[in-house]
């Protein structure tokens, strides 16, 4: 492993990542008030705040892809229990529009069978949403393969699908296998296992592939996704823990240390990430002083060397932990 003169041989500082802004013909012209971006021409859809072509933009690796960084700095960067290589989480922020297309990811297994490393399970934070806003997340009580394979010839299959209200705060868990779509009306904060695998079922006529066949070996007509109550403890609120991720939010009102905001339940070490979700704070330490600005977000190894956290007011942090 390569190490800097910054650094000690085995521990890394926090780092910001800079955004990946990706078009999508159902996004956004404009992300004001949570992104300086806009592009009337081509809407953004996902804000990738993790991926593997997101660059450093602090630290001893500044300029430098996550992809790159994980590879060269494994053991420190993921801990010793990480169960693949690599980055183990995809964290966007979603701007819908419009409607995105009914889908569903497979789950490990089925997408090993096709040559990926990895399937896709995944959560859905609200950090806005609108009056009367709601997801698609799984099929009705009853409807069987066979319907969904005529409902999708037919155009029908939005009349099979659970329709789930969602307001601000809310978490949805969306496991490997859930056919499901987001409609308008709210901004996502969505934390998946690190793959991009997505099977459309239907896309409402625009001319995209669709993946039926894929999207119906990979379907299950029963999962355990839906809204996930959250569990308030005296620091922080559990907002989902499950098999590939935990999902934390913390209100910091003056500042934590990043022993504090380790849970004291969590069983090993691996990499975290910090996201600014209002507020904005500055992270300290024995390494160049770190801006973390509405809608930022930290990356924390493993082995990470001492820090702060200072808010600068009104700091809401979603800690989101790769298991």
């Amino acid at each position: 492993m390569s190490t800097n003169p910054r650094t000690p041989p085995h521990t890394c500082e926090p780092f910001r990542i800079a955004p990946q802004f990706v078009n999508r013909v159902w996004g956004w012209s404009n992300l004001d008030p949570w992104f300086a971006q806009s592009s009337p021409e081509n809407p953004i859809g996902e804000v990738w705040l993790t991926g593997d072509d997101c660059v450093a933009e602090t630290g001893p690796w500044a300029g430098q892809k996550l992809s790159g960084i994980f590879t060269e700095h494994r053991d420190p960067m993921l801990g010793p229990s990480a169960r693949d290589q690599g980055s183990p989480l995809l964290i966007k922020v979603l701007f819908a529009r419009e409607k995105l297309s009914v889908q569903v990811h497979p789950d490990d297994a089925m997408a090993q069978k096709y040559g990926f490393p990895r399937g896709k399970t995944e959560c859905w934070y609200a950090l806005a949403a609108d009056p009367g806003a709601q997801v698609a997340c799984g099929l009705k009580p009853g409807v069987t393969a066979e319907q969904v394979r005529a409902a999708i010839a037919d155009g029908s299959l939005e009349q099979d699908l659970n329709m789930i209200p969602i307001e601000t705060g809310e978490m949805i868990f969306v496991d490997s296998g859930t056919v499901h779509a987001i409609w308008p009306g709210s901004v996502i904060l969505e934390t998946q296992q690190n793959s991009d695998i997505t099977y459309r079922m239907f896309d409402y006529g625009r001319p995209r592939e669709l993946h039926i066949e894929k999207s119906l070996e990979a379907m299950r007509l029963a999962t355990h996704a839906g809204k996930v109550e959250p569990r308030v403890l005296p620091d922080r609120t559990i907002l989902l823990d499950e098999e590939y991720f935990r999902i934390e939010r913390i209100v910091v009102e003056h500042s934590t240390t990043g022993g504090a905001l380790r849970a004291t339940d969590e069983a090993t070490l691996s990499v975290s990430y910090l996201f600014a979700a209002a507020g904005s704070a500055v992270v300290t330490g024995s390494f160049e002083q770190i801006s973390l600005p509405k809608c930022g977000i930290v990356a924390v190894p493993a082995h990470a060397t001492d820090f702060n956290v200072i808010s600068l007011g009104g700091l809401e942090l979603i800690r989101m932990v790769a298991k």
